[in-house]
């Protein structure tokens, strides 16, 4: 597991190089979920969260992102919540975006290069390890100023004692009705989750890796979400 890094970094575009630093600040984006434009573009950002780069080497991204962090998420176009609305309807409904505050404890996001999930880490109050979360989603694309995905919404929830359960299942089904996700994608999702549930059954990284008692470095300060949250991604050379 890496330590932190000897000083935190502005949020730069790293152009020049193929690694971000520890202490870097970078995007990590999530596009709106349908099919592709007739031009083949992808749906613009929905969610957007500032955050720290702990690691980034050829076997895994690793970010963290602090309490207080503003951030972008999709809101119903009245500026209520997602979650609101009733399932039948909550990805038909009108939608916009908006800037809100993490109010959780902090996140630490851990991704390797090309897998369709990522897996997230969650403490309680005084550091108290709580659970890891898998997101199964797009493997991520890099760009200049961060990473960008899509999420696939179905979950995993995986315990300290090893146990773990599928989360988010309605909410899968439903994004298949409403055409969200063809045949061809869900099966897809499918088959990543299994294959997330044998990398748990198997205690394999990052869950062996003792990331669950990983802190980040006290002198980093919050990243700031940037005006330009939506720009379109700049190269980052691989």
């Amino acid at each position: 597991m890496a330590g932190t890094g000897d000083n935190a970094r502005a949020e730069v575009d790293r152009s020049d190089a193929a690694y971000w630093a520890p202490g870097d600040h970078i995007l990590w984006r999530y596009r709106g979920n349908g099919p592709r434009s007739p031009a083949g573009a992808h749906s613009p950002v929905h969610i957007c969260r500032p955050v720290t780069v702990v690691q980034d080497t050829d076997e895994l991204l690793a970010v963290w992102m602090a309490p207080g962090t503003e951030c972008i998420r999709p809101v119903l176009a009245d500026g209520s919540s997602v979650h609101a609305e009733p399932l039948a309807t909550r990805y038909t409904a009108p939608r916009t975006v908006a800037r809100s505050t993490w109010f959780g404890r902090g996140v630490l996001k851990l991704a390797r290069p090309g897998e369709p999930w990522s897996v997230w880490l969650f403490w309680d109050r005084g550091w108290s390890f709580r659970n890891w979360y898998v997101n199964l989603e797009e493997p991520r694309t890099r760009w200049a100023g961060g990473v960008d995905s899509e999420d696939h919404f179905l979950d995993i929830a995986v315990h300290p004692d090893r146990s773990w359960r599928w989360l988010d299942e309605d909410e899968f089904a439903q994004a298949q009705r409403v055409g969200l996700m063809d045949r061809d994608t869900a099966r897809r999702v499918r088959e990543a989750g299994r294959a997330a549930v044998g990398v748990i059954n198997a205690w394999g990284a990052p869950f062996r890796d003792g990331w669950e008692n990983w802190r980040p470095d006290p002198r980093w300060h919050v990243p700031a979400l940037p005006d330009d949250w939506d720009r379109t991604p700049s190269h980052m050379p691989s």
